[in-house]
């Protein structure tokens, strides 16, 4: 049996319908051509691939505090997806009960985009998160998540970090911002996503440059603690990157199928509810 034959959720994906749902205004980039992702797409794709769920997560790009197309997407997909969304700082604990009641799992939090600064101010929403049982997912590279250690370490939501951390490639796994993700593993209550290697590795050297990383990663962590995710529809990406090569990869990465069968199905359907109604 190969990868495509095996139940899979991906964890970390994207839509983009600016049709139906406008982007802001303000937004800070807006998506378009082949980076436009219809939630029509996107089942087209999870099909042809054999996944069965997966977890939308709501963009900085295009939409931000927008949830309208990742809401539309809960409602349609009848227990297919949950979402991860992005709200401001000083959303209300009822705001964020209605949320949950739609398939939310989670906030996003990115400052590997916006910067550490906008971080600033949410313990207290971390709070309310924590109240809730929903995750703080955040998306760091380099050494980000040395600094919000402090943040970390004082408040009490589960945490599913983006991206295997985004590491700098060629700093090696000794690296403080790795070391203080691979740190995380200890507390109980966090899990780091086994995705987006493009954010941090060269195309056509994933292997060589991200290979390190998920092991340290999967050993740290275990598969309990592991989920995996495409970043589809990959937007702002210079080259070009496919669904299908990088399933394959996890594959190769974690050549063992009952860790696959773990980090792939058993992790996400535990974590984040699927298949309950």
């Amino acid at each position: 049996m190969s990868i495509y034959d095996e139940p899979k959720i991906d964890c970390h994906n994207h839509l983009f319908d600016p049709v139906r749902f406008p982007y802001r205004a303000d937004t800070i980039y807006a998506p378009s051509g082949q980076e436009v992702a219809t939630l029509e797409q996107f089942g087209r794709v999870m099909d042809a691939y054999g996944v069965q769920h997966a977890l939308l997560v709501g963009p900085t790009s295009g939409y931000r505090t927008d949830n309208r197309c990742l809401l539309h997407a809960l409602a349609q997909g009848e227990g297919r997806f949950k979402g991860i969304a992005v709200v401001e700082h000083a959303i209300g604990l009822d705001e964020l009960a209605a949320l949950k009641e739609q398939g939310v799992v989670g906030v996003a939090f990115n400052p590997a985009l916006e910067g550490l600064a906008s971080m600033n101010g949410v313990a207290g929403l971390f709070g309310r998160l924590a109240e809730l049982d929903l995750f703080a997912q955040i998306q760091v590279q380099g050494n980000q998540l040395v600094e919000l250690m402090g943040l970390i370490e004082s408040t009490a939501p589960r945490l599913l970090i983006d991206h295997c951390g985004r590491p700098e490639a060629r700093a090696g796994v000794g690296q403080p911002g790795f070391q203080a993700l691979l740190g995380l593993a200890g507390s109980g209550r966090a899990c780091v996503k086994i995705s987006g290697m493009h954010k941090f590795a060269a195309h056509d050297h994933f292997q060589e440059q991200a290979g390190a990383y998920v092991r340290e990663l999967l050993q740290a962590f275990g598969p309990d603690a592991c989920v995996w995710g495409s970043d589809w529809p990959f937007i702002r990406e210079q080259s070009r990157l496919d669904y299908g090569p990088l399933l394959k990869l996890a594959e190769q990465l974690m050549a063992d199928a009952s860790v696959r069968r773990k980090v792939m199905w058993d992790t996400p359907r535990r974590l984040f509810g699927f298949g309950e109604r």
